[in-house]
């Protein structure tokens, strides 16, 4: 299946394990349940004009979920943590602070 970048990567990761990893130059990013490790670096590559030495994936289970006695889900999805190459930095995490 052939996705386009901005097919791939969906959104970034906000929360404070995110935030944290980002002094070891990793990033989290949601990604299209599709993906695979090749599409993610080409597109991280492409998007944001970085060099990428490794990607890991994530999948984040399903949780089961109450309100008012009726029993449903939250879908599941799935993470990338891209770590990218000394010296390179991604723009729109960097104004964040933990």
């Amino acid at each position: 299946m052939s996705l386009h970048p901005n097919e791939v990567l969906l959104s970034p990761v906000v929360s404070e394990k995110s935030y944290s990893l980002i002094e070891d130059r990793k990033y989290s990013f949601r990604v299209h349940k599709d993906a695979h490790k090749t599409q993610v670096r080409q597109a991280v590559e492409e998007l944001f004009g970085v060099k990428v030495t490794s990607v890991n994936i994530v999948k984040v289970p399903p949780k089961p979920k109450m309100r008012n006695y009726r029993k449903g889900t939250r879908p599941g999805w799935k993470k990338a943590i891209v770590q990218l190459k000394e010296g390179d930095a991604i723009e729109i995490f960097e104004g964040a602070q933990v």
